[in-house]
């Protein structure tokens, strides 16, 4: 009797069949929730107590047009090969010099993962007095669980959340707007520490563009290029804003940014955990599913089981990350966006927007130029002046295309000598 063949619905080392790709609807709520994260409403906290509000309204526009930009671009190769980041990088970085910027990956998801999963389980105990271990314990089994199911499972958790978030948290700030006067005295919120516009935008777009580095793992799985930029493009405009604009509002009104925070305040004790559960989840049962595709990558064991290890790692190490947020966030702005500026600038300007077929694909062991790319990336955006996220992703790629040209034109004049070399003595 034949054995059936199992088929990896994730699709872990190989590119998404056009018979597994999602269409519009189911695309657009993953990555809505992907970003409804409650880090991203503590930056639009940040922001709403430094900036007046026509001031915040620019900056969200227009760090979220950069994101959305950088997000959408990488979208659109990711629905166009159907592969993740991961399995994209092998074509810039080598087989084995994927490994380096899929371990980079996957160890910071891991970390938000932890992050996220204490950020829902230590204002949860101060109310209701359960036990901080017990509620990280919990939290993580559960958002582990969404990942492992697939991606079927984060589109029904996306479906369910989305809608919950935006009702129970609107319903929330549109109390807190009263509080301070109503949307007329909102608007002319003036800030008792001002900031300037440079450190704005850097916080907007620093803030989740190690996330949408990552953002082929999900858009591969669209049914067609318009369907993964548009939906992409949404999500950092709707999504993403929404977050800022929460945490805006509750920051202005009562000092919290986090809205489930500004819900305790109001009373609203239950929609609180509901809405801080439903948030944290939707983006930590992506982080984990991401940080599971790199670690196949390097490993070649299926997603399904590394996520329950990253799962179990994640919220073992949930309260250590928690209390070392800062230090992790900068470690994050510097060394991602160097990956996704190197697969951009690969794809479109050095193999003119066409890979060859990955299956058929002889990857080299590892890219040097590529690996000194981003590390050149990861230095300019650490140190050099300016934006930091915009100065890492214009650098990496300036630099990934100017060595690759040189070492292409110097490996093509050695080959002219050897073939001289070799005529002459003919």
């Amino acid at each position: 009797m034949e054995k059936k063949q199992v088929v990896d619905l994730d699709f872990s080392l190989q590119a998404v069949p056009a018979s597994h790709r999602n269409g519009f609807w189911r695309m657009l709520v993953v990555m809505l929730g992907f970003t409804f994260f409650s880090a991203s409403m503590l930056s639009g906290g940040t922001l709403g107590l430094g900036l007046t509000m026509p001031e915040f309204i620019l900056i969200v526009l227009a760090g979220n047009l950069i994101l959305g930009a950088y997000t959408g671009t990488l979208a659109y190769i990711a629905a166009k090969t159907g592969l993740s980041t991961h399995l994209l990088t092998r074509y810039a970085f080598g087989e084995k010099g994927s490994y380096l910027s899929s371990f980079l990956l996957s160890a910071t998801q891991i970390g938000w993962f932890g992050v996220g999963v204490a950020m829902f389980a230590v204002p949860v105990q101060k109310v209701t007095g359960i036990d901080t271990i017990i509620l990280i314990m919990i939290a993580g089994l559960m958002m582990t669980a969404t990942a492992f199911f697939g991606m079927k499972a984060l589109a029904i958790l996306s479906f369910i959340a989305v809608p919950a978030i935006v009702a129970l948290g609107g319903f929330s700030a549109l109390k807190a707007i009263d509080t301070v006067g109503g949307f007329g005295a909102l608007m002319q919120h003036q800030p008792t520490e001002t900031m300037s516009l440079a450190a704005a935008l850097t916080i907007c777009v620093g803030s989740f563009i190690s996330g949408g580095t990552l953002t082929p793992d999900f858009t591969r799985f669209a049914d067609t290029k318009r369907t993964s930029v548009i939906t992409t493009v949404i999500a950092f405009f709707i999504g993403n804003s929404l977050m800022f604009a929460f945490g805006a509002i509750g920051a202005i009104a009562t000092g919290k940014s986090d809205i489930s925070e500004v819900m305790f305040l109001q009373g609203l004790i239950v929609p609180a955990i509901i809405v801080l559960g439903l948030n944290i989840w939707t983006t930590n049962d992506n982080s984990i599913y991401a940080s599971g595709l790199g670690i196949s990558n390097i490993t070649k064991i299926k997603k399904s089981k590394v996520v329950i290890f990253n799962g179990i790692l994640g919220t073992v190490l949930a309260m250590w990350l928690y209390n070392n947020f800062v230090g992790f966030l900068t470690l994050l702005g510097s060394t991602l966006p160097p990956i996704g500026a190197i697969i951009i600038a690969d794809y479109f300007i050095l193999n003119r927007g066409k890979y060859g077929n990955f299956v058929k694909m002889k990857f080299q062991a590892v890219n040097w130029t590529a690996i000194a790319s981003w590390a050149m990336g990861a230095a300019l955006g650490k140190f050099a002046p300016g934006i930091p996220p915009l100065n890492a992703l214009i650098g990496t790629a300036v630099v990934y295309v100017v060595l690759s040209l040189i070492v292409k034109k110097v490996t093509a004049a050695s080959s002219t000598t050897i073939e001289v070399k070799k005529v002459s003595k003919a």
